[in-house]
């Protein structure tokens, strides 16, 4: 039981982050860009603690990959919320990182079963079928691709992840060292934000990225990839069921039907 709201809280905060985003750039509390940058700021400052705390040396060097794909979620991730409803961005993004794993495995020539190849298939027919005009997810296809862009970038940065051994002390450094280029668009554009958008940023910074990512880097282990990878399944519908009760944004049923293909295809190719 403890394992499972472990698991469950995990699941929460990273939905949270979709969440936090959209109420505070979606309602224009503050712009897309200063978001990402504060939220990786406290983001880094947690990690970094947590990480010295446990007397973890932290992985300097060698991070160039990690680094620009976290810099790319971040950024793709804030800027999509100005357009995308919290669960359906949640669900694109959750989309294509799956799809960007899947097609790394096939790059690298790891063998795949045939339900995979399926999973995968399915999983892109739902994302195909979110991004259609008429299902009434996305006002514009501009937010659409960046959340895409996000996801990509997520997706292989969890590709590049995979053979470190310790994910907190990875993590953390990633972190502080995308955060000088998570500035870069402040000098490029004006700023906006005020009290609301800045606490907002800042929790899903600190709590919902930081202690979420801890969080979870504890009990993964004890859940085994499989486990893991269908956990992951209730993000998507946490920020949709979060987005109808808190931002009153109700899915129309083209995304749901759209959300069912995508989580079913993700859950064939998880199941071991």
């Amino acid at each position: 039981m403890r394992l499972f709201l472990l698991t469950a809280l995990a699941m929460v905060a990273f939905a949270g982050n979709s969440l936090l985003n959209r109420a505070a750039v979606g309602a224009g509390h503050i712009d897309a860009f200063t978001f990402a940058a504060i939220r990786v700021a406290t983001g880094a400052a947690v990690l970094l603690v947590l990480a010295r705390s446990q007397g973890k040396t932290l992985p300097w060097r060698g991070r160039l990959v990690p680094v620009l794909a976290l810099t790319a979620y971040m950024l793709g991730f804030s800027a999509a919320y100005l357009g995308l409803e919290a669960g359906p961005g949640a669900l694109i993004l959750f989309g294509t990182v799956q799809i960007t794993m899947f097609a790394g495995a096939v790059i690298a020539g790891e063998t795949l079963p045939r339900r995979r190849w399926l999973g995968a298939t399915v999983s892109l027919a739902g994302l195909a079928a979110l991004l259609l005009p008429g299902t009434g997810a996305i006002p514009a296809l501009s937010p659409a691709l960046a959340m895409v862009v996000a996801g990509i970038g997520w997706g292989i940065y969890s590709l590049s992840g995979r053979a470190g051994a310790d994910p907190l002390a990875a993590t953390a450094a990633n972190f502080a060292l995308a955060l000088p280029l998570v500035l870069i668009p402040l000098a490029l554009m004006p700023l906006q934000a005020n009290l609301t958008g800045v606490a907002f940023a800042m929790a899903s910074g600190a709590v919902a990225s930081g202690l979420g990512y801890a969080l979870w880097f504890a009990v993964v282990p004890r859940l085994g990839a499989a486990r893991a990878a269908v956990a992951q399944l209730s993000v998507p519908v946490i920020a949709m069921a979060g987005g109808a009760l808190l931002l009153a944004e109700l899915p129309a049923p083209g995304v749901i039907l759209a959300s069912g293909l995508v989580l079913a295809g993700v859950a064939l190719a998880s199941r071991r």
